[in-house]
C-alpha cells in the first residue's frame, strides 16, 4: 500500500484508514476475512469491521458473512481521474500502431510517489505471471518506465541504488531493463512530454528473452520506441491536453 503522508491539521485519519482498508486488497489478496483485513492495515479488528460495513453499505465491498471483496464500483474512485485524463486517450493510437509494428506489448505510464502507474496498455499476449491492467502498479526504480520518469525528477529523490544507472538514463533518453521486474522480461521505454518540454509520462515495448535479445531491442525497438514517443509528443503539443502531474525539475 501507498504511504499515508504525514497528519496536518487538515488530516480526517478515518477518511484515509477507510482508503486503507480499500487498499488492502490486491491481485494478492482478492477476498480476505476480517482478520486478515485487520492484519493488513493494522487496525483492531472493530475498526476494521466498521470500515468494512460501510463500503459494503455504499457498493464498494461485497461480503458473503465470512469473507470480503471489492466489487466493480470501485473504478468509479479511478474513473474520475481517467475521464479527464485525455493523455491515455491521445497516445492509444499511437500505442496500437507500435504494437502493431513489433507485435509486443505497448503501455504508457505515469509516476505516482516511487510507483507507476498504468494509464494505458495494447496487450498482445501474457507475459508476466501477474495480468497488467489499468491502474497496475509496480516499483518505479526497476521498471523501464519508471526509470525514464525517475530520471526526469531532480536527483535529490533518486534511490541511492540507482543514482548512476538513473544519470545514464537521463543522458541518454531512454532505458532498457533486462529481468529486473521479473525473469524473463525485458522492456524498453522512452519518455512522454508535454508542450513545455517537461517529462510528463512515459512509453514502454515488453518482451521476452525468448522472442528478443538486447541486440534486436536495442537496433529494433529502441528507435521505434523513440519514434512513437516523439509522434505523441507532437500529438500533445497540437492538442493541449490535461495531464497528469509531474516530477519537478523535468525536461527533454
Amino acid at each position: 500500500m501507498s504511504p499515508v503522508p504525514e497528519p496536518s491539521g487538515q488530516f480526517v485519519q478515518s477518511l484515509a484508514r477507510g482508503l486503507d482498508v480499500l487498499r488492502a486488497f490486491d491481485l494478492d489478496h482478492p477476498q480476505m476475512t476480517l482478520s486478515e483485513i485487520a492484519g493488513r492495515t493494522g487496525l483492531n479488528r472493530a475498526t476494521a469491521r466498521r470500515f468494512l460495513l460501510t463500503l459494503v453499505e455504499l457498493g464498494y465491498v461485497a461480503s458473503d458473512g465470512r469473507d470480503f471483496r471489492l466489487t466493480p464500483n470501485v473504478l468509479q474512485l479511478g474513473y474520475s481521474y481517467l475521464s479527464g485524463l485525455s493523455l491515455p486517450a491521445l497516445a492509444e493510437p499511437h500505442l496500437e500502431q507500435l504494437s502493431h509494428r513489433l507485435e509486443e506489448s505497448t503501455s504508457l505510464s505515469v509516476l505516482d510517489g516511487d510507483s507507476i502507474v498504468y494509464v494505458a496498455r495494447v496487450p498482445t499476449r501474457r507475459i508476466m505471471n501477474a495480468a497488467i491492467t489499468i491502474g497496475t502498479r509496480f516499483p518505479a526504480e526497476i521498471t523501464s518506465m519508471g526509470r525514464v520518469l525517475l530520471a526526469a525528477g531532480p536527483e535529490e529523490q533518486w534511490p541511492a541504488a540507482r543514482r548512476k544507472v538513473l544519470k545514464q538514463v537521463r543522458r541518454q533518453g531512454w532505458a532498457i531493463v533486462d529481468q529486473e521486474l521479473e525473469a524473463g522480461l525485458r522492456s524498453v521505454a522512452a519518455p512522454v512530454h508535454d508542450a513545455g518540454g517537461s517529462v510528463v509520462a512515459a512509453i514502454n515495448v515488453s518482451t521476452t528473452t525468448a522472442t528478443s535479445s538486447l541486440s534486436r531491442i536495442r537496433d529494433e525497438f529502441l528507435p521505434a520506441v523513440l519514434a512513437t514517443a516523439a509522434a505523441i509528443d507532437a500529438t500533445i503539443a497540437q492538442s493541449r491536453p490535461r495531464l497528469p502531474g509531474r516530477p519537478s525539475g523535468s525536461g527533454r
